[in-house]
């Protein structure tokens, strides 16, 4: 039920989510409540202690609510709305990062892939990790061990099932309950339960061997070895068994930064930061309730326990929910998982449990990760600081959280690439780097400057996303009136420079004279930054699609043509269309070409041209 109201004293006393809204309609707000009325009319005294609730009432005009069956559902859909909606008076998580994770697919016979897109759609998600190497690593440890198939289409046997590395669901060589087993073997893998796994496999192999399936048995003990393996390049032990996330938090008024650790059978897994919005001026305990409600409220894996440096509030109901979580999302029999004969299905095992630790291992480890949050959290001042000052250099509207950058590379006109890096608070994005093959026949710098932008600014524009807030092109003022041309045409409003190299001038629109930051500027360093690392970007690209080139050219047709000869001929003409063209007198030019091998060279291409 929803319904839309001005006055607390006409709320129902029962559980549910209000919504405080402006004039406008526009949400301020998103709240719980065991009791509706009595929390909201809590919001209506004459004199409220708290100054962000004070301007939050000044502005009210009405609300929604919904009323809900139970304060666990209230908090879920509270999390779940604000996560939505963005609140302004909300503590809002900004999690855009994306990170990889390993996905089990909700399939008939799953597969184990790698992911960086999380979505309620009945697959397990392990994750997220910072390392995607590690992670490419880990599935190409775990396929061979638990042969779970690659293939998107199931459309008969393939090299994999011939090399041993997939059953074959897909031509009935492997029942259903058997490839379902071994991927309730991944998942606790997966989940740190690595002991269970070698304990299943080795009954296993026990019974086979005892049943005289030699074959089967030899299968196991080489996965129990594989397996050894994996454990063994994974460690960074602690002294006992833990399988918690540890969060912490960090706040000097202006940012505040929330730090998870996860830590699965006494390993360390992995950590993350994330930068809350909205709470400046809110305690930790509130920071840190507002952060798990909605980091745990999409298909994250919940560990058993979170150690938290202080307690929160509604831990009796937040403890309820994660385990419920736990029961309903990951074990429950109607989403087509198996039992692994010999697993412990105890309700008791999915039990989390928040704490507070104040001695021993796990005290020094919420300390650890307190110092993290305060360590990143001096990072993102700096960042801060000189993104604040490259705002008031450069005369633009918002502070340059997110740049984005663009530079072309050619030779000679030809093989045109551009690429645009994305920088985020001072530091690289790689996860939305783009690279663009080039269609305008060159050489024509300011053609291809104006071709790439336009490519990616329409493309943002039709999809209704926010432009940066900051867009840096490579060169003067002719790449930058490009670029200012194209961002108007399209009516996109935002601060736009051009980085010439040679003397780091900036060049701004509509001021005559290029700006020269300070050289121990770290506002300057910030630009140097971006400009090289577009620059890296594109060249390297460049040069992949040349080796290519070099790689597959009617040269290595030529006896006599080897890769030194061919690269000298290349690098010569720029091009194959200049080579075809060339006289024998021409092509002898070319270091390493004699007249007898540059007449073989015209004899081939005017051969094969004909």
């Amino acid at each position: 039920m929803s319904a839309t109201i001005s006055n607390p004293n006409d709320l129902p006393e029962k559980p549910g989510v209000y919504l405080l809204k402006d004039v406008q309609d526009e949400i301020l707000y998103v709240g719980k409540a065991k009791s509706l009325k009595k929390r909201v009319k809590s919001y209506f005294k004459e004199e409220l202690e708290d100054p962000k609730t004070r301007v939050l009432m000044r502005h009210f005009h009405h609300m929604d609510y919904l009323v809900t069956d139970t304060e666990k559902e209230a908090l879920i859909l509270e999390s779940n709305l604000i996560k939505k909606h963005l609140p302004r008076y909300n503590i809002r998580l900004k999690d855009d990062k994306r990170f990889p994770y390993l996905q089990i697919t909700s399939e008939d016979y799953p597969r184990l892939l790698i992911t960086r897109s999380v979505r309620e759609d009945g697959s397990h998600y392990y994750g997220p990790f910072t390392d995607v190497t590690s992670v490419r690593s880990l599935l190409k440890l775990l396929k061979p061990v638990f042969q779970l198939r690659d293939c998107k289409r199931m459309d008969g046997p393939c090299l994999n099932y011939q090399i041993d590395l997939c059953p074959a669901p897909c031509s009935g060589q492997v029942t259903r309950k058997y490839y379902h087993e071994n991927v309730e073997k991944v998942k606790l893998f997966l989940e740190g339960r690595q002991k269970e796994v070698m304990d299943l496999l080795k009954k296993e192999m026990e019974q086979a061997a005892a049943n005289h399936d030699y074959e089967k048995a030899v299968v196991i003990r080489d996965q129990l070895f594989s397996l050894d393996e994996v454990m063994e390049k994974q460690k960074m032990e602690f002294n006992r068994s833990l399988d918690q996330d540890v969060i912490a938090t960090a706040n000097d008024g202006k940012i505040v930064v929330v730090v998870v650790f996860r830590v699965m059978n006494g390993k360390i897994m992995g950590k993350d930061d994330f930068l809350m919005e909205g709470a400046q001026e809110n305690s930790p305990p509130e920071i840190l309730a507002a952060f798990i409600k909605q980091y745990y409220s999409g298909p994250r894996q919940v560990p058993a326990e979170i150690l938290l440096p202080v307690m929160i509030d509604d831990r009796d109901l937040i403890e309820k929910w994660l385990s419920d979580k736990i029961r309903a999302g990951e074990y429950d029999a109607s989403d087509g998982t198996v039992d692994v004969e010999g697993l412990s299905m105890d309700p008791n095992t999915f039990a989390v449990s928040l704490r507070v630790p104040d001695e021993g291992l796990e005290y020094r480890l919420v300390q650890m990760v307190t110092k993290n949050a305060s360590i990143i959290l001096n990072h993102h001042k700096q960042a801060r600081g000189a993104l604040l000052d490259l705002k008031t250099y450069l005369k633009i509207p918002r502070i340059p959280r997110r740049i984005e950058a663009f530079d072309i590379s050619n030779l000679a006109g030809q093989m045109a690439v551009a690429s645009m890096v994305v920088f985020e608070d001072g530091k690289p994005s790689k996860n939305h780097y783009r690279k663009y093959k080039l269609e305008t026949p060159g050489p024509d710098d300011y053609g291809m400057m104006r071709e790439v932008l336009m490519r990616r600014y329409k493309k943002l524009k039709d999809k209704g996303e926010t432009p940066p807030d900051l867009v840096v092109v490579d060169g003067g003022r002719g790449q930058l009136n490009v670029a200012i041309d194209v961002l108007d045409s399209l009516g996109i409003k935002t601060g736009v420079i051009g980085l010439a190299k040679e003397f780091e001038q900036v060049f701004i629109p509509e001021v005559a004279i290029p700006l020269i930051l300070p050289s121990n500027s770290p506002a300057l360093h910030i630009l140097q930054r971006v400009r090289d690392e577009a620059h890296r970007f594109a060249v390297k690209y460049h040069k992949n699609l040349r080796d290519r080139n070099l790689k597959t050219s009617p040269l290595d047709e030529i006896p006599g043509i080897g890769p030194k000869r061919k690269m000298n001929i290349l690098r010569h003409f720029g091009d194959f269309e200049s080579i075809k063209n060339a006289s024998i007198d021409e092509i002898t030019e070319v270091k390493g070409i004699h007249r007898n091998l540059a007449s073989e060279i015209y004899g081939y291409l005017h051969h094969a041209k004909d």
